[in-house]
């Protein structure tokens, strides 16, 4: 859903010395967004636009946190910018 170079655009990085992270990092990203989005595969692709943005968000905040990602803030943020299209579970 979301490219190496839409993700370093982003990101704002010129080099190809973190596109191996970075990648992983967009694969990463896009597990979250459809953990916490609770969607099916064609659900998370009608709602790409605001997947999307979760998944960049996701991806800088990793990038930038590296070193001392605080996991659980991010699960929350990702759950306030996915709300309209989550899932509700019970």
């Amino acid at each position: 859903m979301v490219s190496l170079d839409e993700a370093k655009l982003y990101l704002r990085v010129d080099g190809h010395e973190d596109d191996e992270l970075i990648e992983t990092l967009i694969d990463t990203a896009e597990r979250l967004a459809k953990d916490v989005s609770r969607l099916n595969d064609i659900e998370f692709d009608e709602n790409a636009n605001i997947v999307r943005i979760a998944i960049l968000y996701a991806v800088a905040y990793l990038y930038e946190h590296r070193e001392n990602a605080n996991h659980r803030n991010l699960t929350l943020t990702m759950r306030s910018m996915l709300f309209g299209v989550r899932k509700v579970m019970f």
